[in-house]
């Protein structure tokens, strides 16, 4: 059976927000049956997007507020 898990793609230091946050990407690891398919990437996230969605002003596109600003 497959599976989804958030793997973290890199840590970078956020001007925003002041800190460093994890950029991370939900994986589908496919089954053990089917080993020769790479795991595929369905979406992507900050873990500090919901702080920065309670912010002013715009952040980035990981947060949903700014799709013009793609920080990875």
């Amino acid at each position: 059976m497959a599976e989804k898990i958030w793997k973290v793609e890199k840590v970078k230091y956020c001007e925003h927000v002041g800190r460093e946050v994890e950029l991370q990407d939900e994986v589908v690891i496919p089954a053990e049956n089917l080993p020769d398919q790479p795991p595929r990437v369905l979406a992507h996230r900050c873990s500090n997007s919901l702080e920065c969605n309670m912010l002013e002003k715009a952040a980035c596109a990981l947060c949903g507020t700014n799709p013009d600003v793609d920080p990875v």
